[in-house]
């Protein structure tokens, strides 16, 4: 999704990401990397942990706001997973 938005909002084509949208995708990896849920991690909007510093949040809801309903266009069988996964109620956090 960050490499969507950049693409589209800050016109870097295909030339990767820009230095704060680079810099917001290695925050996001590492905040996943320690996420609590593992692989059962439900999506953001019904995630109980707030992973995400408030600043980096309204970043990244910026990019998912944006890029989310482009998804269909570009990746449809992972927008559609997404959605299904949006559905479910989250499991109780792994100790």
């Amino acid at each position: 999704m960050i490499h969507l938005y950049c693409r589209e909002c800050h016109q870097t084509g295909s030339s990767g990401l820009c230095l704060p949208c680079g810099e917001l995708l290695a925050y996001a990896k590492s905040r996943l990397d320690k996420c609590p849920y593992a692989e059962d991690k439900p999506t953001c909007a019904k995630c109980p942990v707030h992973c995400y510093k408030p600043e980096r949040r309204q970043q990244i809801q910026r990019v998912m706001r944006y890029a989310g309903p482009r998804m269909m266009r570009s990746h449809p069988l992972l927008a559609i997973r997404h959605l299904l996964k949006n559905l479910k109620k989250p499991k109780a956090v792994k100790a």
